[in-house]
């Protein structure tokens, strides 16, 4: 990995991810923005992205876990929409249960841990900013799956190799939406430029507050945040641990810069030592 991931993130600055990965006439980064506040539930994203992907179907067991059958994301399931019931009242009811939804995916991290730690290239950058798996370059050595801290990468149990959300990478590169943002019927999820998803997520912030919806907050915008900013980001309407989120995540890779520098410095210590002591040996066996 680059010195220039650490730098970025000590400095608090948003790198362009494609001009940095080779793209130097490289298209508006794009996302997803998915407000869960008009979520309802209906999975369709989940079916689209498993028809247009070609993603086997993950087992339709009954879970415990309300009306949700798929429970998480994984190698065969890279949207995952969370029902989530809470004993809390809603609107100027005293009593009630309140529903909350939310479509998850992969994050598309700006500094995208992932990356750094594959060892064959099959996890690449886009000219769009997102993160793809080429499944037939993939080794299925499995350094990327701890390393997201989302827990998004999955490995298939047939045959070892890793599978996620591309972003629809095939349609977007022929200016179309992701399947997924194609099939929602309310617009929870929305798809576009990423700058000017998180203008519209500010807005509708401001918009819910002002209706009085005080737990609305984003996820996933911030460019100073512990991961750079995510390409997919999130409205909800409670703590990010409520929708299984990680409150605070944290780019697992982010003191490789500092490690590397500091194994040069001791490898040239060592390297000194050795050299210096081939130097006394060879003066005292000359004085023989």
């Amino acid at each position: 990995m680059s010195g220039l991931v650490g730098r970025n993130l000590l400095a608090g600055a948003e790198p362009d991810v494609a001009k940095d990965a080779g793209y130097p006439d490289a298209p508006p980064r794009m996302g997803f923005f998915t407000d869960t506040s008009v979520c309802i539930g209906c999975k369709a994203c989940e079916v689209a992205c498993k028809e247009w992907n070609s993603v086997p179907e993950d087992g339709l067991e009954f879970t415990g876990m309300s009306y949700d059958n798929t429970q998480g994301l994984g190698a065969d399931t890279w949207r995952h929409v969370a029902f989530i019931e809470q004993d809390k009242p809603v609107g100027n009811a005293d009593s009630g249960v309140r529903w909350l939804m939310a479509s998850d995916v992969c994050k598309h991290c700006t500094h995208a841990a992932c990356l750094d730690v594959c060892p064959t290239g099959s996890l690449f950058r886009t000219e769009f900013g997102t993160v793809v798996v080429q499944e037939d370059i993939c080794n299925g050595c499995g350094y990327c799956v701890p390393a997201c801290p989302y827990g998004v990468i999955d490995q298939r149990k047939e045959d070892g190799r890793v599978w996620k959300c591309t972003l629809c990478y095939d349609r977007i590169g022929d200016g179309l939406e992701p399947a997924c943002a194609k099939a929602c019927p309310t617009d929870s999820i929305q798809f576009g430029p990423l700058d000017e998803l998180r203008e519209r997520a500010a807005a509708r912030v401001d918009q819910l507050h002002g209706m009085g919806v005080e737990d609305a907050r984003l996820y996933g915008h911030d460019p100073e945040d512990g991961v750079g900013g995510d390409g997919a980001f999130f409205l909800l309407l409670d703590e990010p641990e409520v929708y299984g989120l990680p409150p605070d995540p944290v780019v697992t890779t982010r003191d490789l810069p500092s490690m590397w520098k500091h194994a040069g410095v001791a490898a040239a210590a060592l390297a000194g030592g050795v050299a210096a002591l081939f130097t006394v040996h060879g003066r005292l066996g000359g004085r023989r």
